[in-house]
């Protein structure tokens, strides 16, 4: 018999983790090669890990709801036949290699911990390492930096992942209790500097009665992950959001002229979305440092465009797939794109690669019936648009023979943004450019 082990397969560039979601075959069963083993999760979205060949699960390693690394053995396959992959560990030691005393390997080991003892480097900012049999992830690691959590005070902090793992909401929760260590502030006094300790009083956290007419909903494991970004960015991001009128009507027009001719010679529906996106990705273009995203204190600056489309679940969760290399594209090939993304997201069939890597969103809050919104920023990002319900409305025209009042189709966009980075004039400026280009769209334009 051959024992195959099955891993944690990495779903995408930056994933460095999957959350068990079901076991589809349990121990004993018997499997077909591709046949689906489990159900995993990473960040938004689910799939399925299937057997990499024929054989029997002789052994389960995680369970529902387990946060494993990728490339983590989670179950042992056993297949038919004679042992090809792999050979026990005495099997594999060379006969020149002879055993030291137990005591010698142990005095050996004390006086290599003592070395390193002294070499090691002090647990400060920027030094946060793997300690007490704990994996703390690259994002932990960075809001440890950001905040500047000693190593000690993050081994400190009581994990409430798989296995007491530390999690992101494990920091969020530690850093809106503690004590934030005191500024120091100067003061004058016979010619001499002295410090004067300001302390800052800790965040209270909030506690919610469950008396009364109530009922209790645990959030699901999305809404979650949404929850935990949505407070990650607003604690990285100081935002500010600008707004803006446009006159669409001649978008519109054309729209509304094209739409059953477009159907009928594309097989695809166009929206506003895909025009929307259009003059979206041309004021990227004009204002490249829009396209940025913040590392510490360098400013990265994006030289592909990729736009996310913020899409609605049925579950009424959010999802934003990502159309990469967006400026590539003319209108029918980000009305194809926006059309194919919006359904297999409903369907739950995105790719993990189709989620990520976004330089740069877009919501439309006008399928709701919204006017206009103030968005949170989605992390690494450093701004994201809200296009708001287009409504008929009277407008001042101005024309040849005088000012007048006509019908229009008007809509606002509102433009959140990183002020780190993105300044009043840079914001202003990009969100008026995407107006220009809606409101000075071709009427006339062909298909």
């Amino acid at each position: 018999m051959a024992k195959i082990e099955l891993v944690m397969p990495k779903m995408g560039e930056s994933i460095i983790e999957a959350t068990i979601l079901n076991w589809v075959k349990n121990v004993g069963d018997k499997v077909e090669e591709d046949e689906t083993i489990l159900e995993i999760a990473t960040d938004k979205v689910d799939s399925e890990i299937p057997s990499p060949v024929d054989g029997t699960i002789k052994e389960i390693l995680f369970n529902v709801d387990d946060v494993v690394p990728v490339g983590t053995v989670i179950a042992i396959i056993e297949t038919t036949g004679e042992e090809t992959g792999s050979v026990s560990e005495d099997e594999s030691k060379p006969d020149a290699i002879i055993e030291a005393p137990q005591e010698e390997v142990q005095k050996a080991a004390a006086s290599l911990e003592s070395d390193i003892e002294k070499i090691k480097l002090p647990n400060v900012v920027g030094n946060i390492q793997n300690s007490q049999n704990r994996f703390y992830s690259p994002l932990v690691k960075n809001i440890a930096k950001e905040e500047n959590i000693t190593q000690d005070e993050l081994d400190n902090i009581s994990g409430s992942g798989a296995n007491g793992r530390v999690t992101k909401q494990d920091v969020l929760s530690f850093l809106e209790q503690r004590t934030k260590t005191p500024n120091q502030i100067k003061v004058t006094s016979n010619d001499q500097d002295k410090a004067a300790p300001v302390a800052q009083a800790a965040v209270p956290k909030m506690s919610f009665s469950s008396e009364g007419n109530v009922e209790i909903i645990e959030m699901d494991r999305m809404r979650r992950l949404i929850a935990d970004h949505m407070v990650m960015s607003k604690h990285t991001s100081p935002h500010v959001t600008s707004f803006v009128e446009a006159d669409v009507t001649n978008l519109v027009n054309w729209r509304n002229g094209i739409k059953k001719e477009y159907v009928s010679k594309y097989g695809e529906k166009i929206t506003f979305t895909p025009i929307i996106l259009e003059a979206v990705i041309k004021a990227l273009v004009d204002f490249p440092m829009v396209n940025v995203s913040v590392d510490g204190k360098n400013v990265i600056v994006k030289k592909d465009i990729n736009v996310g489309m913020a899409a609605a679940l049925p579950s009424g969760n959010l999802i934003v797939p990502v159309i990469k290399n967006a400026n590539m594209l003319n209108l029918n090939g980000l009305v194809r794109s926006v059309n194919d993304l919006a359904t297999r997201a409903r369907a739950n069939k995105l790719k993990p690669e189709e989620i990520q890597g976004g330089t740069f969103t877009v919501t439309n809050v006008g399928t709701f019936g919204n006017v206009m919104g103030t968005p949170i920023i989605n992390q690494p990002q450093v701004a994201i648009l809200a296009a708001g319900a287009i409504r008929k409305r009277p407008a001042v025209l101005e024309t040849e023979h005088g000012d007048v009042i006509a019908i229009r189709h008007m809509m606002f966009l509102s433009l959140s943004y990183d002020h780190r980075v993105v300044d009043g004039f840079l914001g202003g400026s990009f969100l008026k450019r995407i107006s220009d280009y809606l409101e000075g769209f071709d009427g006339n334009r062909g298909i």
